[in-house]
């Protein structure tokens, strides 16, 4: 498997439901280095590295959220970022 990384953003509801907290979880779940925030114009940033199957996987979690959360566009490009270790919300 290759790996990936990626960098975008989540727009719609996604502040104060739960979005960044559940982005950690589902990350760490698949096994993803990177990062989760929240923008001052509402939106949600996310830089996500990791296995192309688990970054698939992920693309598709995001492309809903969580409950509560309304996922309006999702818009991720391919990035030379260094995800770090582990995946954090900041």
């Amino acid at each position: 498997m290759s790996s990936v990384c990626l960098r975008g953003r989540v727009r719609g509801k996604v502040q104060d439901v739960g979005f960044r907290h559940s982005t950690v979880v589902q990350a760490r779940r698949l096994g993803l280095a990177g990062w989760v925030r929240n923008c001052d114009d509402g939106s949600v940033e996310v830089l996500i590295a990791g296995d192309s199957c688990a970054i698939d996987a992920m693309q598709r979690w995001l492309e809903d959220g969580p409950v509560g959360a309304r996922v309006d566009a999702l818009e991720l490009a391919p990035c030379q970022d260094e995800p770090g270790e582990g995946f954090v919300r900041r």
